[in-house]
């Protein structure tokens, strides 16, 4: 399957969003809305529940599942107000020692005139700070899209998985070759050129497992949810027990050996 292939997929209608993963994998949800600052942003679900008797933090980019819901969630490019609500429930989840679960779906932050206002830049860079020192166990997923910053601040985490057919990159396709190439023609040169796969990812060290899904998550979506209830039952467990100045060095480390090539 070709990087534009995965990128279809990564966008298909119908592939399970966000509030699918929470609804089937966390126990007595409750989502907590506001960034106490200026409004609550739809695009950013947050909430506690339980995993495995667990209390823990859950926060997802919501792309919505009908006309009416993504428009109303912005198709999932969050403002502002929705990395910051994301970072009171991270500060949140730390005071009272429960791990951070993400599931990242979004072209990219939202660009609109307000959201820029509003500080949609410094948003971001604060929780990109944070979280790197967030003294809680934290793992990040990439379910569909992991697009630009918008995807990035919420995968500052101890590990990163993405699912087998989703993407994950500094800009989308589209956009890179209308940036280099000025050329929205060279759209699937630009997919292959990003390394945008999960595949590729792996394969460089940026994330740390491929959760498989056959021929699609919008397919296999009961296989699919099994298997990362499964992995987060384990690797939960490993992160707990670690101490949080060790839990620190190696996600400060995990990030740091990005890019290096050495001996």
């Amino acid at each position: 399957m070709s990087a534009w292939e995965k990128v279809e997929l990564a966008r298909k209608q119908g592939r399970p969003t966000a509030k699918r993963y929470i609804d089937a994998l966390i126990e007595g949800f409750i989502e907590l809305h506001g960034d106490r600052r200026f409004a609550d942003d739809g695009a950013v679900v947050a909430g506690i529940g339980w995993f495995n008797d667990m209390p823990v933090t859950v926060i997802g980019l919501e792309k919505g599942r009908d006309t009416k819901e993504k428009v109303a969630r912005n198709f999932g490019s969050a403002s502002p107000e929705g990395y910051r609500k994301a970072l009171r429930l991270m500060k949140q989840a730390e005071k009272f020692h429960r791990p951070v679960i993400c599931f990242v779906d979004t072209a990219g932050a939202h660009c609109g005139i307000g959201a820029e206002e509003r500080g949609q830049g410094s948003a971001i860079a604060e929780n990109l700070m944070e979280m790197m020192t967030l003294r809680t166990p934290f793992i990040s997923i990439i379910i569909g899209e992991g697009g630009s910053g918008g995807a990035l601040a919420l995968s500052v985490a101890d590990e990163v998985w993405m699912l087998e057919h989703a993407i994950f990159s500094v800009i989308s396709p589209e956009g890179c070759a209308s940036i280099l190439w000025r050329d929205v023609q060279r759209t699937k040169e630009a997919a292959e050129a990003l390394k945008l796969t999960a595949q590729d990812l792996y394969a460089f060290g940026v994330i740390e497992w491929i959760i498989p899904e056959g021929e699609g998550a919008h397919v296999n979506s009961a296989k699919v949810f099994e298997a990362i209830r499964e992995a987060l039952k384990s690797k939960l467990a490993v992160l707990c027990k670690k101490e949080i100045g060790e839990l620190l060095e190696t996600r400060y480390k995990r990030f740091r050996k990005l890019g290096y090539k050495g001996e």
